[in-house]
């Protein structure tokens, strides 16, 4: 394990490039190549916290080529047992609106291509992914959202795509008869890398734009990259506040089935 360590991890998403101030930052080496960026290691809370933003702080890597391997282990090989992912999103329902922000209980893969596996052999591990995302840090998350007063829908569905591009309007619709109601592109398969891992993530999906399968209906335009960051720009520091939350009100016990996902998943 690297000399360095932290407790808890962060991914940043588009448009959320830095979270901790004076941190200390390090290149952590992998089995699966370079992570996305140095590490940003410091402490909020009195904890030690590991921040990576997932693109890269330039944005270099789209969802599609992201090495969410070794972004997975550089965050295990820091110590890391608990991660909050926060994510821009799209919605693809008209009540959960722009600003709003949707923990996630679900996820839905229609990517294609990616490394999504630590187990490629000679050992068959399947890993149980009924329940994506940490029962312990989902009320938290919620809690401490809806604390500083953020409009927050306590489940959802993410449905997963590949990108770089947007939905059609027919795709869009499709996702949205399904029941499915927030579409990302970079949620899988990071939260099922740190479930092999057995750390403990939470996603935390802040809603940027309508997706473009509600354009028509009154007051809602087809999603845009410019409109993404801008909207983004605007809650930039509500989501470090959010997480700043989250961070203090996280307990030392975990307590929660993450730490023992490998449990019988092995032949």
């Amino acid at each position: 394990m690297s000399k360095e360590s932290a407790e808890i991890g962060v991914f940043g998403g588009s448009g959320f490039y830095s979270l901790i101030e004076n941190a200390r930052e390090v290149w952590v080496e992998t089995p699966y190549g370079i992570p996305s960026d140095k590490v940003a290691l410091g402490e909020v809370a009195g904890k030690r916290v590991a921040f990576l933003p997932r693109h890269g702080k330039d944005h270099r890597f789209p969802p599609q080529v992201i090495n969410y391997r070794a972004n997975l282990w550089a965050m295990k090989e820091l110590g890391v047992t608990r991660i909050i992912g926060p994510t821009a999103c799209g919605s693809l329902v008209p009540e959960v609106k722009p600003g709003d922000m949707v923990v996630c209980d679900q996820v839905v893969d229609r990517t294609s291509g990616r490394k999504d596996t630590f187990y490629d052999g000679p050992v068959t591990t399947h890993v149980s992914f009924a329940d994506p995302y940490c029962p312990q840090l989902r009320p938290i998350a919620v809690e401490q959202l809806r604390k500083i007063g953020i409009t927050t829908h306590d489940h959802g569905t993410v449905v997963v795509i590949q990108g770089p591009r947007f939905s059609t309007r027919s795709e869009s619709k499709w996702f949205a008869s399904l029941g499915w109601e927030v579409i990302n592109m970079t949620q899988y398969p990071e939260s099922y890398l740190a479930r092999e891992l057995e750390i403990c993530y939470v996603n935390i999906s802040l809603i940027t734009d309508y997706d473009v399968g509600l354009e028509g209906m009154p007051g809602i335009e087809p999603v845009s990259h410019e409109e993404v960051m801008k909207v983004f720009a605007a809650n930039n520091e509500r989501v470090k506040q959010a997480i700043f939350g989250i961070i203090g009100a996280i307990p030392k016990k975990r307590d929660c089935p993450c730490g023992s996902a490998l449990a019988g998943a092995r032949f």
